[in-house]
């Protein structure tokens, strides 16, 4: 059987104000395989997200050390809606992580800037409170509103990978990177997730790489992952549902279920394909998620 991981590393990120566990916190979730090949899983529930990528950290060089190769898989937005790069004279998404890395400041007691990073993207990009959005009362100002912008200008509300999620019914509830406070969003998480997966990249010494940007589009096999120890990868909890254990929170659950679901394919083979563009995908629009907006895998 040609199975492309050892391990299936499934993370829920969390843009969580101080130290913070249970529900809407950082979980972890590890699936990993035994002598005999029998999954085994574990879990972990970091307080602060320093916490969690120094976890990371020792959890995939424990899991290097047995000779495993890793999917990672993060729950935020890998990439920006398109044309976000060129409104801030930037390139690209590798230039986009860049800024959001420059900018971001992350304290390990989980105290960070993600509305002022927000205020200064929109400053820049419109020099409006639009199209980022959302914060608490004592963090509104000029270009941040705790308010939804009329309109969001030029700007796409939702990447294309979540407009195809959205027609397929796989994604109705999803929100968009551009909105900042509330219940379910994912523009704080992607703003201080984005920092995160750097960190983990940049401590594995170039075995990394970063689906779809550093690899394209197309199934993966041995060949195409020689030298890659780890594939770090956007997923959406939400393709995978289940039933909770007793007592389970929800963001435990969708971790446990991710990581379940995705060995599951690996074994029988059905995984490697998952990472080769959508049929529907025109050559177009790969290029975009290729370029800037990154890709859901799965959708």
């Amino acid at each position: 059987m040609a199975r492309l991981f050892g391990a299936y590393v499934i993370v829920d990120w969390s843009a969580a104000e101080g130290k913070k566990t249970g529900e809407s916190s950082v979980w972890i979730g590890v699936m990993k395989r035994d002598v005999r090949f029998r999954l085994s899983y574990e879990r972990h529930n970091p307080a602060t997200r320093a916490e969690a990528v120094a976890l990371l950290k020792t959890l995939l060089a424990d899991l290097h050390k047995r000779g495993d190769r890793v999917f990672v898989g993060f729950d935020f937005n890998f990439g920006f809606p398109r044309g976000t790069a060129a409104k801030l004279g930037l390139e690209g998404w590798a230039q986009m992580w860049d800024f959001v890395v420059k900018n971001v400041v992350d304290k390990p007691d989980n105290t960070n800037n993600r509305f002022a990073v927000a205020a200064k993207m929109n400053r820049l990009m419109t020099d409006e409170a639009y199209p980022f959005w959302g914060c608490p009362k004592s963090a509104a100002q000029k270009w941040l509103s705790t308010l939804k912008p009329a309109s969001y200008g030029d700007f796409p509300e939702f990447r294309l990978t979540e407009e195809a999620a959205r027609k397929l019914g796989k994604s109705s509830q999803a929100k968009s990177v551009w909105q900042m406070h509330g219940a379910g969003v994912v523009g704080g998480q992607t703003l201080l997730g984005i920092t995160a997966v750097r960190a983990v990249k940049t401590a594995l010494d170039g075995k990394a790489v970063i689906w779809p940007f550093d690899t394209g589009f197309g199934a993966l096999n041995e060949e195409t992952l020689d030298g890659v120890n780890t594939v770090l990868a956007e997923i959406y909890p939400s393709l995978y549902p289940g039933v909770a254990e007793p007592g389970e929170v929800k963001d435990a659950t969708q971790v446990r279920l991710t990581a379940a679901a995705l060995a599951e394919m690996d074994d029988k083979d059905a995984l490697a394909a998952k990472f080769a563009a959508p049929a529907h995908l025109s050559a177009e629009d790969a290029a975009i998620a290729l370029g800037e907006e990154g890709w859901i895998l799965g959708v």
